[in-house]
């Protein structure tokens, strides 16, 4: 196997770098002080995007840095995963940068759900208006009553009723649920066939936000911060009815479908959490080689040096690990790399949180403000820990497929 970047690959990268340090980092601070200013808290109901984030997005696409993340020559760059990766964690380097390549989740997620299993009247209505940026999009797993580690614990209820869908439920963490340009979301629920096997009983559909019976009922903040403009909401469905033809594939198949959306959502997130680190342990050795205590640099002290060497392995290790897993997705599919796909997804926010905790205790009292990136980092690591399955559930199926291979 072969990690090396792909000459298309770096090509693109040099343009990223490019935009990005022309473009999206001098725009970093305007952008955290405005949403500070306009934004700061849970009433979503007045929050509006940054001015200045359209013309950047429309710049990206005319610079061809648009949907990199699709293997389609059609609707995105037809670059690979592996090939992607690298971009992905430059994007990392600066927290939802992302977006500004319609690059983000959870639309990202939703995009590829569409792309692989939606029907040509759903292509056509909802991913078109997606890909090209008009709208944004919510996914609708997590609910708030029952422990959603465990997804057959789902209680929210997708029920036929001739030529329609009846939904009811709760649902919460639904990120992107805030945002302005939202209008569709993709709820998963419970359609009981006692026929079906434990894995069968669940479906997907596709809920435009102003369906009758729709209430967005609040946004959660973590650890104070809400994340505007998209924002993680919880929202409850009562009564929502949808046509049929809003059905994602069939009835029963809403684990295949999760299964093939969360394994690029998640390998996606790995990489930008690997950039992430990337960022943070520089601040933290420009922090550590500019500034003095007892009559040395922070660099000099204690066993400041060691740290960092052991950030500079860690963070080579899992981009090492990501690599492997996106070559593995680009071979054999999401289905044979479930391992891979689980490691990483374990391993890159545990090392995000390290290395971002040392930046943070590197830089005092300032790594705990907004003056720095790092508690953006932090929130993000920790809240990738629970996120699209928590430690615990994916270290549970590494285990299980090891024994896999030995007991039969």
């Amino acid at each position: 196997m072969d990690f090396t970047p792909s000459k298309r690959s770096l090509e693109y990268l040099q343009k990223l770098k490019e935009f990005m340090k022309g473009h999206v980092f001098p725009f970093e601070r305007d952008y955290i002080e405005y949403h500070k200013k306009n934004n700061a808290d849970g009433n979503w109901e007045n929050w509006k995007e940054h001015p200045k984030l359209e013309e950047l997005k429309s710049l990206a696409k005319q610079e061809g840095l648009w949907n990199l993340f699709l293997p389609d020559n059609e609707s995105g760059q037809g670059l690979s995963v592996l090939e992607y990766a690298p971009l992905a964690e430059e994007m990392g380097r600066l927290y939802n940068a992302a977006e500004i390549f319609n690059c983000n989740a959870p639309d990202t997620g939703n995009m590829e759900v569409l792309y692989h299993f939606g029907s040509e009247q759903q292509k056509e209505q909802w991913l078109k208006p997606l890909l090209s940026g008009d709208i944004k999009s919510v996914f609708c797993m997590t609910e708030p009553d029952v422990a959603s580690s465990d997804a057959t614990n789902i209680e929210t209820t997708i029920v036929p009723d001739g030529d329609e869908i009846e939904i009811n439920g709760k649902k919460w963490w639904s990120t992107g649920l805030g945002h302005p340009e939202a209008k569709i979301a993709i709820v998963m629920g419970q359609t009981k066939d006692e026929s079906k096997g434990r894995h069968e009983q669940h479906s997907m559909v596709l809920v435009p936000l102003n369906t009758p019976g729709v209430k967005i009922q609040r946004m959660l903040n973590t650890f104070g911060a809400y994340d505007p403009p998209a924002g993680h909401g919880e929202v409850h469905f009562e009564n929502v009815r949808v046509p049929k033809e809003n059905l994602i594939q069939d009835f029963g198949a809403g684990f295949a479908i999760a299964q093939g959306r969360l394994g690029p959502g998640r390998i996606h997130h790995c990489m930008r959490c690997i950039g992430a680190a990337e960022r943070a342990l520089e601040l933290a050795i420009i922090r550590s080689g500019t500034r003095q205590a007892f009559g040395k640099l922070l660099a000099q002290l204690g066993g400041n040096s060691e740290r960092f060497a052991k950030a500079r392995i860690n963070i080579d290790q899992a981009r090492l690990l990501t690599h492997y897993a996106a070559w593995k997705i680009d071979q054999v599919g999401v289905r044979d790399s479930m391992t891979e796909i689980s490691a990483i997804k374990v391993v890159a926010p545990n090392v995000l949180q390290e290395v971002t905790d040392m930046a943070m205790q590197i830089h005092g009292g300032a790594g705990l403000s907004d003056d720095f990136p790092l508690t953006s980092f932090f929130i993000q690591a920790r809240a990738l820990r629970l996120a699209d399955g928590p430690d615990e559930v994916h270290m549970r199926m590494i285990s299980r497929l090891e024994f896999k291979k030995y007991l039969t």
